[in-house]
């Protein structure tokens, strides 16, 4: 990862192009907040944050969900800072035994699905009764893996986006609103 400054990241911010201001953030936390309660209220879930990015979306969703719910945390990373994807990093967790549970991945945003892909398929390997997925954003690109969030809360287009728990170089997680660098 190339370092920058903090100065040289709130430039990037102030010349970037705003994608989805913060309200729309917000109108898409509580869309996706609606679909995870009607989907999975009435079954005892974990809700699981996907770290780094997932800390955002997830602190925002946990407050609309109106249930009992059990938290946990999974650190899988593929980015590690960089602007590129790499190699899938296991750093921690989870925590909570998901056997018989119904799992609600929270994340940040559905690029590759390599990430979700594989967290998936370790929470079946759990024997987890049911996985549910939740993004806050899908990246418009082709993929290679079959694997579709069943829950997403905005699209943007196939460019390297950060806010909202994205970073861009590891800065900038928590600009309001998402947003691309300037093309």
């Amino acid at each position: 990862m190339q370092e920058i400054t903090a100065g040289e990241a709130w430039s990037v911010l102030r010349d970037a192009d705003c994608l989805h201001s913060d309200e729309a953030v917000e109108r898409a936390i509580q869309s996706m907040a609606d679909q995870i309660s009607s989907r999975v209220a009435d079954r005892n879930p974990i809700c699981v944050c996907v770290l780094n990015g997932g800390t955002v979306p997830f602190g925002k969703l946990l407050t609309k969900l109106d249930f009992p719910l059990v938290t946990d945390y999974i650190h899988a990373t593929r980015y590690g800072g960089a602007l590129t994807g790499g190699g899938l990093s296991w750093i921690a967790g989870p925590h909570v035994d998901p056997k018989g549970r119904t799992v609600v991945l929270i994340d940040d945003i559905f690029d590759e699905g390599t990430t979700l892909e594989a967290l998936v398929e370790h929470y079946k390997s759990m024997q987890a009764r049911e996985i549910v997925t939740a993004v806050l954003v899908t990246k418009d690109r082709e993929r290679e893996t079959s694997i579709r969030p069943d829950i997403s809360g905005l699209n943007v287009p196939n460019r390297y986006v950060f806010g909202c728990g994205m970073d861009y170089k590891g800065y900038l997680r928590n600009a309001p609103g998402i947003y691309a660098e300037k093309k």
